[in-house]
């Protein structure tokens, strides 16, 4: 098949070198031969190409058709016959995939391929923690082991891209897509993306088993007013280069072909018409060379923000701006046309666009093989959801990593495989919430619940006993909410009985229990796209739960499933014990389990601030310094603070406990000062001072001690992942230069300023120890 096609197109390049713009077709196809060395030139190649092509035909190769939408298979393969789709998403599967490739391949004039994309966050069919949970392992090689098993299962299903890695930076967690993102600080989501774009795109995007990765939301979607999804930014150019681009720019300078356009307006423009964002910033400041994607439905939406007044200038609004592919809609494919022919619109223009597309599809091997991720249909697996597609062992070891462990008192956890054991709350067997949101492909009943886990790991051991204890929520309109967002069918499920009823139900349990395990959270759909909360505590039927089992004087052990900070203040007073395990995945119950009972000590650190309050928010950990600071334990007025609590999160960034403890030396600096293009080595001794082997996170933070401009309060610089053994200690050392001194200035500058600088190394953002340094 590779090797029709590829005589195929050669021979539609070769034919009519005049071919004009107009819809025309050849009248004959002359032998092949001659073109032939053009695919092993891209440039070349993509040029001969486009030369051949109609205007209509450009178009469309602009349009990125949503499998399951309006457009029935029958016609969306007519469509891609005639020239006028480039690419799908949502269709998964080899047997989805071909058909559509085969009226590109078989029946359309240039057989120009089709590419398949897809939203693979964070696993495809093997569902890994979500990205919050990830980054909570401070671990790349986890994350690139993630993104790298997540490419090569949704390869093998005839994936072409994926829609990933979002790199939003989140300071609201009301926003709902705080779960996708990899948390608060710029240098540990850059660091994030780098990794997931590695693991995504391998070794090259042609290899059969990468798929290529589109970098979103550019940019700024996680900034969003009040935390609420689509709505507004508004912020400086030096806190956009400072604290919300660098992600994006990690992922583009680690290769991602693509960039999915956000859905936000940027100080009064949106992303999906911005000429500052998509054109200087991202083209020409930046060197992108790859493929933009508008976000679903973005560009008729310009019509909404009131920057477009039909779909006519929506069209020419984007083009212009950038947009390479229109997603889910047909407004190039019905204006883009007349725009041309009318001149508002230039054909250079057009090409740009046109070539990014073509280019893409050939940086994915796809005009060398159409069928390389597609296969033969004798090679197609009986069963898509079969077990043995499953990478059970990674995603359970990388869910290990991702749990931060946030409360532990009395040593109330490793808990023993012994007695009885109660395990209660309206997560503790729910299948479905245990992959998160955006699970891909990944089918619920595969998932490992936390009960099922616990059975496993006691066995005949220990008795555990069961208990819901009480719904995810008591609002039914929220109930409604969640299940109206759900595409397929409903996601949340309601117990019948009363509260009062469930609860007394748990408590008995309970009574009956050495220790009891409480899994409350959130529901995945509430922590989603589109499910932004005006409240972060826990829903009132289950903070009624958790006072009652207190009340029974039972050691308490909370296991969090929720995909945001959530507000704690009343259960950390209330647990024994605290674990947040996010949304863990297809092993998620074994994984927890494997916690709970010591099988495995917990090392990760928060991505992310925890609020005591909604009040609070933003919390950020590296906020900018202030005239008025406020000093915890010098009480005094006129500092900035909340009066009616204490000032400060409830659980800081970089914060996370093991089942054993470390010791910090003072830090040691090699020189007192630093020369410009130099370097020195700051160094600490860390310690296990436990009884059992375990893995920590040192922490590098500076701060900049007096600049031309307002610095943040401190900023991460660097980390390392340790493992030690009881009574071992090691040397860690971090590399200081003047890139990691290095800032925005008021005229967005990027350089280092003379002066005094502080360097902190800590295991959380707090508890850290200090020394200083000089710039020359």
């Amino acid at each position: 098949m590779k090797k029709l096609y590829v005589l195929g197109l050669v021979a539609s390049l070769a034919c009519h070198s005049a071919l004009a713009q107009t819809g025309s077709t050849p009248a004959s196809t002359p032998a092949p031969a001659a073109a032939t060395p053009l695919l092993n030139d891209k440039p070349a190649f993509i040029a001969e190409l486009m030369s051949r092509m109609t205007l209509d035909e450009k178009v469309g190769q602009l349009r990125l058709i949503s499998i399951g939408g309006d457009m029935p298979l029958t016609r969306l393969a007519d469509e891609i016959a005639a020239g006028r789709v480039g690419g799908t998403f949502n269709s998964v599967t080899r047997k989805d995939n071909r058909p559509l490739q085969d009226a590109a391949i078989q029946r359309s004039r240039l057989k120009i391929p089709m590419s398949f994309a897809y939203d693979v966050v964070h696993g495809h069919r093997t569902i890994f923690p979500i990205p919050l949970g990830l980054a909570s392992s401070w671990d790349m090689d986890a994350i690139t082991l993630t993104m790298r098993t997540a490419a090569i299962e949704a390869s093998s299903d005839a994936v072409d891209m994926s829609f990933a890695p979002m790199v939003d930076i989140s300071r609201d967690p009301r926003w709902g897509r705080t779960s996708e993102g990899f948390g608060e600080d710029p240098y540990l989501v850059s660091a994030a993306a780098r990794a997931a774009v590695k693991g995504f795109q391998g070794a090259s995007t042609k290899n059969a088993d990468s798929v290529m990765s589109a970098v979103k939301h550019f940019a700024l979607y996680g900034a969003v007013e009040g935390g609420r999804d689509y709505a507004t930014v508004d912020m400086s150019p030096m806190r956009m280069y400072q604290d919300y681009l660098p992600p994006y720019k990690a992922a583009i300078d680690a290769g991602s072909g693509g960039v999915m356009v956000a859905l936000n307006s940027i100080n009064g423009v949106p992303a999906s018409s911005n000429m500052w964002l998509m054109q200087d910033l991202l083209r020409k400041d930046w060197g992108f060379k790859g493929v933009a994607f508008s976000d679903h439905g973005a560009i008729v939406e310009l019509i909404r923000h009131g920057v477009a007044k039909d779909e006519r200038e929506a069209a020419k609004l984007a083009i212009k701006a950038g947009i390479d592919m229109s997603m889910a809609d047909e407004v190039y494919l019905k204006e883009l046309p007349g725009l041309v022919k009318s001149g508002e619109v230039s054909q250079q223009e057009i090409d740009n666009a046109v070539r990014e597309v073509l280019s893409a599809k050939y940086d994915m091997g796809l005009f060398h093989d159409p069928y390389r991720r597609i296969g033969k249909p004798a090679d197609d697996p009986a069963d898509v959801n079969a077990e043995s597609r499953l990478h059970r062992a990674e995603t359970r070891d990388v869910a290990r990593r991702s749990m931060v462990l946030l409360e532990n008192r009395k040593q109330t956890l490793p808990l023993k495989k012994a007695g009885t054991i109660a395990l209660v709350g309206p997560l503790a067997d729910a299948k479905i919430d245990m992959m998160g949101s955006w699970s891909a492909a990944g089918v619920a009943a595969q998932s490992v619940t936390l009960l099922e886990g616990m059975r496993n790991a006691v066995g005949d051991k220990a008795r555990l006993v069961y208990a819901r204890g009480a719904n995810i929520t008591t609002d039914e309109k929220i109930v409604e909410y969640l299940n109206f967002m759900n595409w397929d069918k409903p996601e949340v499920t309601q117990d019948k009985r009363t509260p009062a009823a469930m609860i007394a139900e748990a408590v008995k349990v309970a009574k009956q229990a050495d220790v009891v395990v409480l899994a409350v959270g959130e529901s995945r759909g509430m922590s989603h796209e589109s499910s932004s909360r005006v409240s972060l505590d826990l829903p009132a039927g289950q903070r009624a739960l958790v006072t009652a089992l207190k009340a029974t004087g039972k050691p308490l052990v909370m296991v969090l499933m929720n995909g945001r900070p959530l507000t704690l203040a009343r259960e950390q007073k209330e647990a024994d014990a605290i674990l947040e395990t996010w949304y863990t995945g297809t092993e998620g119950g074994n994984a927890i389990s494997d916690v709970l009972f010591g099988d495995y000590n917990p090392s990760g650190k928060l991505p992310i601030s925890f609020p005591r309050s909604l009040g609070q928010i933003p919390t950020y950990y590296n906020k900018p310094r202030l005239g008025r600071p406020f000093t915890e334990g010098k009480p005094g007025n006129y500092t900035s603070q909340y009066f009616e609590e204490v000032t400060g999160p409830l659980y800081p960034f970089g914060y996370g406990l093991s089942y054993t403890d470390f010791s910090l030396s003072d830090v040691t600096l090699s020189s007192r000062t630093m020369a410009r293009n130099a370097r020195l080595e700051a160094s600490v001794t860390v310690k296990n001072t436990g009884q059992r082997a375990g893995e920590t996170v040192v922490q590098l933070y500076i701060q900049d001690v007096a600049a031309s401009v307002v610095r943040p309060v401190k900023e991460l610089k660097d980390f390392r992942k340790l493992m030690l053994q009881p009574g071992e200690e090691k040397v860690v050392r971090f590399t200081i230069d003047e890139d990691k001194l290095k800032f925005f200035n008021a005229q967005l500058k990027y350089a280092a300023e003379a002066g005094q600088f502080n360097v902190q190394i800590g295991l959380d953002s707090v508890a850290v120890k200090q020394e200083g340094f000089e710039l020359q």
